[in-house]
């Protein structure tokens, strides 16, 4: 049974996209098999994997609104072990249509999701930056949660609305979900500023921040507009080791 894990922060730029393509493929790199979806209306996990935002294959949006199902919709991506469900700009529009709905428009994606779950050990959502009805949706469906925090000025900024958020989806809808890890990302470690909010984010969440954190890094930045994630464009680069380290450290929390 796949243990589901969002990968959500209600700030952009903050590397959540990166995160979800780069432990994907990581962990995928490990024989375990992993399911993505795409849940971020900007697609950038799709074209990211090298998917076109343009296919007339069936995306997520398809499946939320019974156009489509589960089977067509999960598309196997040219890593072993690594499937996605892709994204779609009609997500966008997609709150406003879950907003009409009576009851049960929390838990959508976590009754797509369910019986998906016997085929993988993984599911990672990329989540989008906010915390309206998609994001709720994917905190409604998930085991656990997986915070990328960037390492600049008003890094927190934000943070704590998504704990509030958390708490309420325990509350009312997901009493099962847990903070899985922190991520710190762009860390550039030549400045005073990038270890000051490092140090800050430790004391917030103690234990709960990976020890392995993301780099500034050219060639990770680059990677996505070739639609491969890092460990296939560079593996030499420090992108790439620091990704596979974080696969070691993510998987030693599983034992």
């Amino acid at each position: 049974m796949a243990l589901i894990i969002s990968v959500a922060n209600q700030k952009g730029g903050v590397g959540k996209t990166t995160t979800v393509i780069n432990l994907g493929a990581s962990l995928a790199a490990a024989e375990k098999k992993i399911l993505i979806v795409d849940f971020d209306p900007q697609t950038n996990c799709t074209s990211g994997f090298g998917f076109s935002r343009r296919s007339e294959n069936p995306t997520i949006y398809d499946l939320l609104t019974e156009r489509a199902s589960a089977e067509e919709t999960v598309v196997k991506s040219e890593l072993p072990n690594l499937s996605i469900i892709c994204g779609s700009i009609s997500l966008a529009g997609a709150e406003v249509e879950l907003a009409n709905l009576e009851k049960g428009r929390e838990t959508i994606l976590k009754n797509i999701l369910e019986p998906l779950r016997r085929d993988y050990d993984y599911i990672l959502i990329d989540c989008p930056p906010s915390l309206g009805l998609l994001t709720i949706n994917a905190l409604a469906a998930s085991d656990a949660l997986l915070i990328p925090i960037q390492a600049e000025y008003f890094a927190m900024e934000g943070v704590s609305e998504l704990i509030r958020t958390i708490e309420r989806v325990r509350e009312s809808i997901n009493p099962r979900l847990t903070i899985k890890g922190v991520l710190l990302t762009m860390v550039d470690e030549r400045t005073n500023l990038a270890r000051q909010v490092m140090e800050e984010v430790k004391h917030h969440f103690g234990s709960k921040v990976y020890k392995t954190y993301i780099p500034r890094n050219v060639r990770l930045a680059e990677a996505p507009s070739f639609g491969k994630p890092i460990i296939f464009y560079d593996i030499a680069s420090r992108g790439a080791q620091s990704y596979l380290k974080i696969t070691e450290e993510f998987l030693a929390r599983e034992v």
